[in-house]
């Protein structure tokens, strides 16, 4: 087989464009039977040369049939999804597309490829609801090496900036899976941090100079992410969590009994409102991704306990009351 050198460059782009084709033609026929016709008007070519790529798809080793005659289609591996699962998968998958700039390359291809089990009436919408914007391109690249560690068993080396600015260089990781935290829907890899021999969870966005070593290692069979991630309100969890009481004030009474808050227990509901929180803690013993929780409700909401939670709770305030409990200053 002769491949098109650098200095055929029209070459290279014809057979670029019919790698493209031939996998959107594979992906068309395993949604759906199609006959030529149509499959040469969605890829703007002639119904041969779409015959020809049927012929090459099948000398690559595709099962092309006949669901009747003209249409064709290839089965897929498994079990389709139907319908209603799709559009659950797919609604579930956009929130996360529009709401986090990363891996949005990803979910974008993802969110074509969950369309292309529908009908076209409905296809067409869908897809005009994605936004086209090349945010996450970083990311995107970063999550290919991740999901190859963790696929193909390879120890990843990487610089992780922790929260406090300080940039620990050098860690490897025996990744055992990856989270989308549900505060802010950034993705989070949690693995065996080699260092410490600790099971750690770290975000991607922070994660800089990923490569693979050659090393490689088993995932530990007694790893149960649901075990781990059982007091996490966002990633944060493991071995150490607290229980925070809060005190919802009645008018926040309806918002607050109408549910919905993971790892939460009603303890009172008469005109005020009491419930206890657990929430995994970071290295200072806070439940960091509770606070901004905690914080939102504003007066509305009071932080009962334990004490060192409400202190910082308190301080929290305090120190937005102090910057900003002063006339505006306006612009000349």
């Amino acid at each position: 087989m002769s491949f098109p050198s650098d200095s055929d460059p029209k070459s290279a782009s014809r057979s670029w464009h019919k790698s493209q084709r031939l996998v959107g033609l594979l992906a068309e026929l395993q949604a759906r039977p199609q006959s030529t016709a149509q499959l040469a008007r969605l890829f703007g070519v002639g119904q041969r040369s779409v015959q020809r790529d049927l012929e090459t798809l099948r000398a690559m080793g595709h099962l092309i049939q006949e669901e009747t005659p003209g249409l064709y289609f290839i089965p897929r591996n498994g079990t389709l999804l139907r319908p209603a699962e799709v559009l659950a998968a797919y609604t579930a998958l956009r929130l996360a597309h529009h709401h986090s700039p990363a891996l949005g390359g990803h979910y974008r291809r993802a969110l074509h490829t969950l369309s292309l089990a529908l009908p076209e009436r409905v296809r067409h919408t869908l897809n005009a609801s994605i936004r086209s914007c090349g945010q996450g391109v970083f990311t995107d690249r970063q999550m290919e090496v991740i999901a190859s560690a963790w696929l193909d068993g390879q120890v990843l080396r990487f610089d992780h900036r922790e929260r406090s600015g300080v940039l620990r260089t050098g860690l490897e990781l025996c990744v055992y899976f990856v989270e989308i935290s549900r505060t802010n829907l950034a993705p989070f890899v949690i693995g065996l941090d080699r260092a410490t021999g600790r099971v750690g969870t770290f975000k991607l966005a922070r994660m800089s100079n990923l490569h693979l070593l050659a090393e490689r290692y088993d995932v530990d069979p007694h790893f149960d992410p649901q075990a781990y991630l059982s007091d996490a309100w966002g990633v944060i969890g493991g071995e150490e969590s607290v229980t925070v009481t809060v005190r919802f004030d009645p008018d926040a009474a309806y918002r607050v009994l109408e549910g919905g808050f993971p790892q939460s227990t009603l303890i009172s509901g008469d005109g005020y409102v009491d419930l206890e929180f657990r929430a995994g803690v970071d290295d200072s013993g806070l439940p960091r991704e509770l606070m901004p929780f905690l914080l939102s409700w504003g007066a509305r909401a009071e932080v009962l306990s334990p004490p060192e939670v409400r202190h910082a709770w308190i301080a929290e305030l305090r120190d937005a009351l102090a910057r900003f409990d002063q006339p505006a200053k306006v612009a000349c």
